[in-house]
């Protein structure tokens, strides 16, 4: 399976990277400048520069971009514009590194993580951002896309256990009542999803079990 994973030296991106290594997958690093990810072969190309030819031949794509600060945070949506136009009408799937957000907590669907009281202020903008890019990713049928959000407490430095719970757009707690994954775990799923998922146009959420 040929794998290209956009912005593979971030920290979500290296651990995704080095997961499809591990794997056996045929693995190729897109980024801006030198490749510091495990993969062996690399494209070098800022993301909004990326296009059909580019991505052409890969069986899965996987938009781990992230921005932080408040002049960069648009570019969750017009990023992921531009790898959609790029695999509009084509059968190479969209793997997105998602925000948990935008997770719903009631079965109406019409409440949020980050609408609660206890939602930290200093990340509501990058949650707007992120579900921004989600709504728009809901109206592309052309792209065989899946979302992937991870739990509330994205943890970069969390220990790897391999074991997750698979859910879907509420947000889910494990035995403990926590919602919590490290970026390792939340690697494992997104190359599970990879390799034998079937959530075509679907966002889908994991939590450590």
């Amino acid at each position: 399976m040929k794998i290209a994973v956009v912005c593979a030296n971030g920290k979500a991106g290296q651990l995704i990277t080095k997961e499809a290594v591990n794997r056996g997958f045929e693995v190729t690093a897109i980024v801006k400048d030198s490749n510091r990810s495990a993969a062996p072969k690399t494209v070098i190309k800022d993301i909004m520069d990326i296009t059909a030819e580019d991505l052409k031949g890969f069986d899965a794509v996987v938009d781990a971009f992230g921005a932080w600060t408040e002049d960069t945070l648009p570019l969750h949506s017009v990023s992921l514009k531009v790898l959609c136009d790029a695999l509009s009408g084509t059968d190479t799937r969209l793997l997105v590194v998602g925000g948990a957000g935008s997770l719903y907590v009631n079965p109406e669907h019409t409440a949020c993580v980050a609408d609660g009281p206890n939602f930290p202020d200093m990340f509501k903008p990058l949650a707007a951002a992120m579900a921004k890019g989600l709504s728009e990713l809901r109206k592309r049928n052309d792209v065989r896309w899946t979302y992937i959000s991870p739990a509330g407490d994205f943890q970069a430095e969390g220990e790897s256990t391999g074991r997750y719970i698979l859910g879907g757009e509420e947000l889910t707690l494990n035995d403990k009542g926590e919602s919590i994954i490290s970026y390792a775990d939340y690697a494992v799923a997104m190359l599970d999803e990879i390799a034998g998922g079937n959530h075509i146009q679907e966002r889908i959420s994991v939590v450590r079990k």
